[in-house]
Order: structure tokens, then C-alpha cells, then sequence
């Protein structure tokens, strides 16, 4: 999978979750799409966490 943002995971997500609930994955693509959701979300995560880290960092510098 490319380097995504955050914005552009959280879009595909939300693509896939709509293709859900609307019914139009089969059986065999919605595995396929669980699969790329599992990685976009630990994308989301990742890029969470990093942020968080990083603010955290900022405001023990500013103490």
C-alpha cells in the first residue's frame, strides 16, 4: 500500500464501510476490502499515535 495520509485513509475507510452497508460487496470482496480496512486503520492509528507523541513533546518543552 502507498504512504496515505491520514485524510486519505479515513476517506477510503469510509468508502469501504459505505460499500457495507449499501450491500454491494460480494462475499469474496469483502474480505479483500476487510483486509485493506485493517491496514488503513492501522495507518489512522499509526499516524495517531505519532501526532500525540509529538504534542506531547511540544508541550514538555514549552514547561
Amino acid at each position: 500500500m502507498k504512504k496515505e495520509s491520514y485524510e486519505q485513509a479515513m476517506e477510503q475507510l469510509e468508502k469501504i464501510v459505505g460499500q457495507m452497508e449499501r450491500g454491494e460487496l460480494d462475499i469474496d470482496r469483502m474480505g479483500e476490502m476487510l483486509k485493506e480496512a485493517q491496514s488503513l486503520i492501522k495507518i489512522c492509528r499509526d499516524k495517531l499515535y505519532k501526532a500525540d507523541e509529538e504534542i506531547k513533546k511540544i508541550l514538555e518543552a514549552t514547561k
